[in-house]
């Protein structure tokens, strides 16, 4: 099968990896763009078309600015007050021009940003393809200046400090460190929460739409999600059961899925192992809020094979690795310190090549029945639901919303 499920992006206590995962998506949407310039003038602004162009748009929007001052702000002002001799020198010749590229990309975009809202709205099917070939070539020749120099520069010239500074700084910039607001009184929140409400009216579904087998109809969606950059569209709930009958859910993120059923990795002696090995039955729900669109997915749920588990544990990042072994996983410990003096205890015993531990692996969902929801108007969703039968055919049918 394709392998969709896009790549972990880096925490921002490695702040040089995060500009470069940054730059990953950049060339995800240039090719989106590359895409559209080929399929408007056969299929003009569809609804392929139209998620692809607000895809863009939602990136370059707020993303790529932000992206701008990480390095502006960041990145630049670092470099120049650690760099000396020749770093210097590369520095004083190569900052004007990253500078520069950043004001012609902006000033390219919004010749292309008006075109692509007309597309996303579907009122016209016109974007120009010179600003289009422009606006890639800059980005693409501004990534490789600073993919081959500055970035290399930081990781050989910063601290440890300096690197901690930096990510606080772009988690800054992002609002994800920013001291929460005073929050209202419960009641009076409480009594707003009914009021809260959204219109749905992006897509439609229907009996004729879907695929006959619920496995590529969940592929494509699957794609659409990422084309669409919904924030992690491999994040999905796990409900399971336990011992008192009580459910417990939590998110996970799915690592495979084909038509053996669905895959997540997981310590085996957690909460949500224990309770799957008392009781091999769990609840799958993905929500893509920007698509209007959630699946359910309900089965029996199986251990993967051991050689799969060690496959995938040894393609995890080594700190991941580390951790898997450090942490016992939902048991109860006295203190941060006393995790962190765990995965060093764990760091010097394995090195570099720590082994899976048998506790430690995958677990598979084979799906019974999955529901596709498409948000509607007025609450009148669309709801169409497979469901495996004894000879292993699938059924469909639409629900009441």
């Amino acid at each position: 099968m394709k392998n969709l499920l896009p790549e972990a992006a880096p925490g921002f206590d490695q702040p040089v990896a995060v500009l470069k995962h940054c730059h990953g998506r950049i060339r995800k949407q240039l090719a989106t763009l590359d895409k559209l310039l080929a399929h408007l003038p056969q299929h003009g602004a569809d609804q392929q078309a139209q998620q692809a162009a607000q895809a863009v748009l939602n990136y370059f929007d707020k993303a790529a600015h932000l992206h701008h001052e990480d390095e502006e702000q960041d990145l630049i002002p670092m470099l120049r007050a650690t760099a000396q001799g020749d770093d210097a020198a590369t520095l004083q010749a190569l900052v004007p021009v990253i500078l520069q590229d950043h004001q012609d990309m902006d000033a390219l975009w919004l010749a292309l940003r008006p075109q692509l809202v007309a597309i996303a709205e579907g009122s016209a099917a016109v974007l120009a393809a010179d600003t289009v070939q422009r606006f890639a070539q800059r980005y693409t020749a501004h990534m490789e200046r600073e993919e081959g120099t500055m970035a290399p520069m930081a990781l050989r010239l910063f601290s440890p400090e300096q690197m901690e500074r930096m990510g606080q700084s772009m988690q800054a910039r992002r609002g994800i460190t920013a001291a929460a607001a005073q929050p209202a009184p419960a009641q009076a929140l409480g009594s707003r929460v009914a009021d809260l409400r959204k219109d749905y009216g992006q897509a439609s579904l229907s009996e004729e739409d879907v695929a006959e087998d619920p496995i590529a109809q969940f592929t494509h969606w699957f794609e659409e999600a990422l084309k669409a950059e919904v924030n992690e569209p491999n994040a999905m709930s796990v409900s399971t059961v336990g011992a008192d009958g009580r459910p417990s859910s939590r998110i996970v993120l799915i690592k495979q899925f084909d038509e053996r059923g669905f895959t997540w990795y997981t310590n085996y002696e957690s909460q949500k192992g224990q309770q799957l090995s008392a009781h091999p039955f769990a609840a799958l729900l993905f929500f893509w809020s920007e698509l209007e669109r959630q699946v359910r997915i309900e089965g029996r749920v199986e251990r993967v094979a051991a050689e799969e588990s060690d496959q995938y544990f040894h393609s995890r990042p080594l700190q991941s690795r580390l951790s898997a072994i450090a942490s016992h996983q939902s048991a109860p410990i006295a203190s941060r310190a006393a995790l962190e003096q765990n995965y060093e205890a764990v760091a010097r015993q394995y090195g570099e090549e720590p082994p899976r531990p048998i506790h430690w692996g995958g677990f598979r969902l084979v799906p019974e029945r999955i529901e596709f929801w498409q948000g509607r108007r007025s609450r009148f969703h669309d709801r169409i639901v497979y469901t495996r039968q004894q000879d292993g055919r699938w059924t469909r049918q639409r629900l009441q919303p």
